[in-house]
């Protein structure tokens, strides 16, 4: 499988929705949460920090082919070392493929902290036919990857995991306008908790694009820095 979130809604790529932010004790919806609608060429790299030192990368790029097909590869490597000793080792690939607003294919691998784990999904009439580690069987051509990218997983209540191929249940909460510092820059975002095996809490500026995700893991702060605005 070739390289590539780790986000039950389609993506729209169309819709740009009011600029207003749901109150934080209500569900978000469309009509107050703009979806950003990725372009080829664009790219979103983040610096991983634990507890505020460098643990690793996540980098997303995106493609578009002439049929108007939208390819995102994930590529997420975190290490941490004790001396010439690796700890810990997180390594995840993924490509994703979308058409007309649904998720047609998904091929992932992941090594985490020593095991191998993947998946392959397939585009079959009107089902997502999943092969993976973890899950085997068909599913709604709506669900999303979990990979964060995708703001419409915050409509959802179940994702779909790029790791092993299982279903997700997820819970999210609008927490509210804050401000995210990129590169120099102080960006107005909203704020969401994804409640799920982890509990992430997420960041999506006025256009719907991913500027942050913080997390804790075995009692250390997890942060995703963005290098740049793109």
């Amino acid at each position: 499988m070739r390289r590539a979130l780790i986000l039950t809604v389609g993506l729209v790529f169309n819709a740009f929705a009011i600029a207003e932010t749901a109150p934080a004790d209500q569900t978000p919806t469309l009509e107050t949460i703009p979806v950003w609608q990725p372009e080829g060429g664009e790219a979103i790299r983040f610096e991983v920090l634990r507890k505020g030192k460098p643990f690793g990368t996540h980098f997303l790029n995106f493609e578009m082919d002439e049929a108007g097909d939208l390819t995102v590869v994930n590529d997420i490597d975190l290490t941490v070392k004790i001396g010439p000793i690796t700890a810990y080792k997180y390594r995840h690939d993924s490509v994703e493929t979308w058409r007309d607003g649904r998720l047609i294919s998904l091929e992932g691998q992941t090594r985490k902290e020593g095991d191998d784990l993947a998946v392959e999904a397939r585009m079959d009439g009107k089902a997502l036919q999943i092969d993976g580690t973890n899950y085997s069987g068909s599913l709604s051509p709506d669900i999303i990857p979990s990979s964060h990218w995708n703001i419409t997983q915050i409509f959802s209540d179940a994702i779909l995991s790029s790791e092993g191929g299982q279903v997700l249940d997820i819970v999210v909460e609008d927490l509210g306008s804050d401000s995210v510092l990129v590169a120099g820059q102080e960006i107005s975002a909203t704020k969401f908790l994804l409640k799920s095996d982890l509990d992430v809490y997420l960041w999506y500026d006025e256009e719907g694009r991913w500027l942050k995700c913080a997390f804790s893991a075995r009692g250390q702060d997890i942060e995703y820095v963005l290098e740049n605005l793109y």
